[in-house]
């Protein structure tokens, strides 16, 4: 067995650079992530602009980061099925379309723990 002479600090150093550049690469390259940032964004913005407490600012910041990471998952599998299978083939169709059903739930989640936050506080502005 193959001993690594990097340390622990070293290697873990080294995965906080390797993660930067996998958070660049979606950033600046796949469109789902950005559409995903701009509408946390703009939940962020709302947060703001609605003083939420900080239970619904965690719990809002989780289903963001949740959906970022289904997209960014969604993301990987797309890319490894198909450099596996570049041409169409049926299954490897489904499994794209269950990774993007997953990121799908994520959305879908956070879409209903948004209107649980914001709808009462857009209702009682209007009353």
């Amino acid at each position: 067995m193959k001993k690594n002479k990097d340390g622990f600090i070293k290697r873990r150093l080294k995965g906080v650079r390797y993660a930067l550049k996998g958070i660049l690469i979606l950033a600046t390259t796949e469109d789902s992530i950005k559409a995903q940032f701009f509408i946390g964004l703009f939940a962020v913005i709302l947060g703001f602009t609605f003083n939420i407490s900080a239970t619904e600012w965690m719990i809002q910041l989780t289903v963001t980061g949740l959906v970022l990471v289904a997209e960014a998952l969604n993301t990987a599998v797309e890319k490894i099925a198909d450099f596996i299978h570049p041409e169409y083939h049926n299954k490897i169709g489904t499994i794209k379309d269950v990774a993007a059903g997953a990121a799908g739930f994520a959305a879908i989640i956070s879409l209903i723990v948004g209107s649980i936050i914001y709808v009462p506080k857009i209702i009682e502005l209007f009353l």
